[in-house]
């Protein structure tokens, strides 16, 4: 069968790789911190060489996760085609011209400046250091330290009745169900395929007409995931689970020296991307 129809293989974001490096082993509280902070300042910042700095960071993070970087670049390959339209729309429709800007082409309502090309290049750069950064705290982080973390995190927004508990299970659900879906859509492509249904494959170009060809396989898709939420609903029933209701935990976490130091790592590099004049 094509590899065009693994998309097990081109979704990491909800995956678990345990590799048992210094990342994996990090508080998950300040691993989502310092993940949050790194991402904001990819957000923020606006340079090509800042961008570009922020890209060999990720990379190096890699490194040290002890995970292939293969990985997150399999994970670029789902959103080419979103890159693709939205670089051609800031390209085309973002005609602002900067001072010292240049005009390249003026056609109508159509202006491509530089800023415009700037525009495109810089946020494709930040879509690929985001999926980068994801991949590796999804790939680094199993669900339970995900839920444990961002509930600890958000533990504050308590004391305005803010459903904490209830929100970081909700986020924690539906970054896990990603590859699951996947491998729901696989199984339908390749059903299908082998039926003679044709999804485009091979022609990643073809956006409009491979989006048309995903058609057929939404409603089995939306049908397997109610079964799979119902499924779930049935488990944690089961398991006497009550929303809201107050509870202990079973695991406690204490924070240690690395754990300020990726802190304080990751604060240092979103200042030297946002406060060096590039």
């Amino acid at each position: 069968m094509s590899a065009e129809f693994e998309l097990t293989r081109n979704i990491t974001i909800g995956q678990y790789l345990p590799t048992a490096s210094v990342v994996h082993r990090l508080d998950p509280r300040f691993k989502l911190g310092a993940f949050v902070i790194l991402i904001l300042a990819i957000a923020i910042c606006d340079t090509y060489v800042g961008n570009l700095f922020a890209l060999a960071i990720c990379i190096w993070m890699f490194q040290i996760s002890k995970i292939p970087l293969h990985y997150g670049i399999s994970g670029i390959k789902p959103a080419i085609p979103f890159i693709m339209i939205l670089a051609i729309m800031q390209l085309l429709f973002y005609g602002e011209v900067v001072n010292g800007g240049t005009v390249y082409l003026k056609y109508g309502f159509i202006t491509i400046t530089s800023e415009s090309v700037r525009l495109v290049i810089v946020s494709a750069i930040r879509f690929v250091e985001v999926i980068f950064l994801s991949s590796v705290l999804t790939l680094s982080t199993s669900t339970t330290e995900l839920t444990h973390g961002m509930e600890r995190l958000l533990g504050p927004l308590e004391k305005v009745k803010f459903p904490v508990h209830a929100f970081a299970l909700i986020i924690t659900i539906a970054v896990r169900f990603v590859p699951t879906f996947a491998m729901e859509m696989e199984k339908m492509m390749k059903a299908q395929a082998s039926r003679g249904a044709d999804f485009g494959t091979g022609e990643w170009w073809r956006i409009i007409q491979r989006t048309k060809d995903m058609f057929p396989i939404i409603i089995p898709l939306f049908n397997v995931a109610l079964s799979r939420a119902e499924d779930l609903i049935l488990a944690m029933e089961a398991r006497c689970y009550t929303p809201g209701a107050a509870r202990t935990r079973y695991t406690q976490y204490k924070a240690v020296g690395k754990d300020y130091v990726a802190l304080i790592v990751s604060i240092v590099i979103s200042a030297v991307m946002l406060a060096i004049p590039w």
